[in-house]
């Protein structure tokens, strides 16, 4: 335990020493990539084009460390003495809610919930990890980003970055009622079949499992703990945090540079004459960018000249693209609290954890803080009259929420995946123009309420014989009083469950080699460009990055 200890410290060290001590000031170098956001997408692109050792990247980042190897200290006093931070322990993650952290959330820069740190909303999420059926990228995506496109993009990403379904290092299963229960209600009573989620990713029509996830050795996982500590061995390669990027420096989409906030003081980093510029600050983020560089719709573009967020841009540099923040998307949530007498609420604690929960996790990195907290997933998909295909998604979580908290209560929380009709754009508002979700995102399209109550209808009519009571929805109630629930504004309805995609899509905001439309040398990679998913969309961010690589590369060799 003290090697590890030790060992640790010491990548930690190193990491402090590559972030702070770089001996070249930015402004005196001229990088040939510079990749804005240290997000999954983020961290994959640059890591994987640093991998040519005549390329000098460089990825900004503008929150600071998150994980313990990143630099990153803020914990519970239990972890005192350990190689972990708060970000670190898959358990801690339901904490960010109720102890919420000043130096990993975004907190002013965007009008929504987001992590603005290394790592991005990676730091800070549930660590799901679903490999998206191949259905969504042939029906969703434009050629070149078909699934046989793809698979050499998802064979990397396995390989760099393992999935779990079975986070326990010592193997166990923790936390299992809900499992159990779900088991027979969903398997014996409703006909779902019981899977391996990612080895059989393609099958999305009645199926349930263990849910699966990014992390390794007991640890929350993703890019930060694979691909970066990769990069960082590299001499070409360089990331700074605490620099928040204010525009792409550009003239008629031709990218020189960018400005950058480092410290209070603006700055100006250069591109080589062959250089790019990679937009990778995530679906609100990403759009913002690009419309203060002078790229997006003209109406907007006025708008923001005339409140001087432009950098003083005349308006014959700009690059008229309309779809810059167009079609973001989230999935519509509801909360429905089940409660039974073979359920066993679990309540994860930020300070005080259950003691032997605490020292199992200490000395074994097992039990219940190995993971996020929910027992399964199960999805199914509700077919429409014209032939098309809507997804829904539904998983229990450890505990009941709001007024429902008793200890045989746990929260199904069901959501709308890939074919919703509803969509909305990247709003910029407020003194500083700070981006956030317009008001359509959510059930803008009747079809989508329609869709997913009809699925919650399908799960009540499977209740009875299973001891599951729904305590705030009554489990008699027809699709049409779903409908009128779950559209309404409550505490368990019309929740953001902050997956926000497709602000800047393939085929109309940027090319298929994710090219900004209009411009020569600024890209988007990131949530963005990713249309919505059958599953939780990181691992899909994630194989969109690897994709993605693969064209900047061909652009640059």
């Amino acid at each position: 335990m003290m090697f590890s200890i030790l060992s640790s410290l010491s990548l930690h060290a190193l990491f402090v020493v590559h972030l702070f001590a770089s001996p070249v000031p930015l402004a005196e170098s001229l990088y040939d990539v510079i990749v804005v956001g240290s997000g999954p997408a983020g961290v994959i692109t640059a890591s994987r084009l640093s991998e040519n050792p005549a390329r000098n990247v460089l990825l900004l980042e503008g929150g600071g460390p998150s994980y313990w190897v990143t630099g990153g200290t803020e914990r519970p006093q239990w972890l005192a003495g350990t190689n972990l931070s708060r970000v670190d322990v898959p358990g801690l993650y339901s904490s960010i809610y109720t102890n919420p952290s000043n130096s990993l959330l975004c907190q002013n820069k965007i009008q929504a919930y987001g992590a603005c740190t290394i790592g991005g909303n990676s730091a800070i999420n549930a660590g799901l990890f679903y490999e998206p059926p191949a259905s969504d990228f042939d029906k969703y995506f434009p050629a070149g980003w078909k699934h046989i496109d793809l698979t050499p993009s998802i064979t990397r990403l396995y390989n760099t970055q393992p999935s779990t379904n079975n986070p326990s290092k010592d193997g166990i299963y923790y936390e299992q009622s809900g499992y159990t229960v779900a088991k027979k209600w969903l398997v014996t009573k409703a006909g779902y079949t019981e899977v391996n989620i990612n080895s059989e990713s393609s099958s999305k029509t009645k199926v349930f499992g263990h849910p699966a996830y990014d992390y390794q050795n007991g640890q929350r996982g993703g890019p930060v703990v694979s691909y970066l500590q990769t990069a960082l061995k590299r001499s070409n390669f360089r990331l700074q945090s605490g620099a928040w990027v204010q525009r792409i420096l550009q003239t008629k989409g031709i990218a020189t540079g960018v400005a950058v906030s480092i410290d209070g003081v603006t700055t100006t980093i250069k591109l080589s004459a062959k250089g790019r510029v990679i937009a990778s600050g995530g679906a609100l983020k990403s759009p913002e960018l690009l419309m203060k560089s002078g790229i997006g719709d003209p109406a907007i573009l006025t708008s923001l000249s005339t409140a001087n967020q432009l950098g003083g841009l005349p308006s014959s540099s700009w690059v008229n693209n309309t779809a810059v923040g167009v079609g973001l998307f989230d999935n519509p949530n509801t909360f429905i609290e089940l409660s039974s007498s073979s359920l066993q609420a679990y309540n994860y604690s930020y300070d005080s954890p259950i003691p032997a929960d605490r020292d199992l996790y200490l000395t074994k990195k097992s039990g219940p803080y190995s993971f996020a907290g929910g027992s399964c997933s199960f999805w199914d998909t509700i077919q429409h009259n014209d032939g098309t295909v809507a997804g829904v998604q539904g998983g229990l979580g450890a505990a009941g929420y709001k007024d429902y908290t008793n200890a045989n209560t746990v929260t199904l929380n069901v959501y709308g995946t890939s074919g919703l009709k509803s969509s909305g754009k990247v709003t910029l508002s407020g003194s500083n123009y700070l981006p956030g979700p317009s008001g359509d995102v959510y059930y803008s399209n009747p079809q989508d309420a329609q869709d997913i109550a009809t699925f919650i209808r399908r799960l009540f009519d499977a209740l009875p014989g299973t001891g599951l009571t729904p305590l705030n929805l009554n489990q008699a109630a027809s699709v049409s009083d779903i409908v009128k629930y779950i559209t309404s504004y409550t505490a368990y309805t019309r929740g953001q469950v902050n997956h926000w995609s497709s602000s800047c899509r393939i085929g109309a905001c940027v090319d298929v080699n994710t090219t900004v439309r209009g411009t020569k040398n600024v890209h988007v990679v990131d949530a963005s460009i990713v249309a919505p998913l059958t599953v939780n969309p990181q691992m899909g961010v994630m194989i969109a990055a690897e994709r993605a690589w693969e064209l900047i590369n061909k652009l640059m060799n």
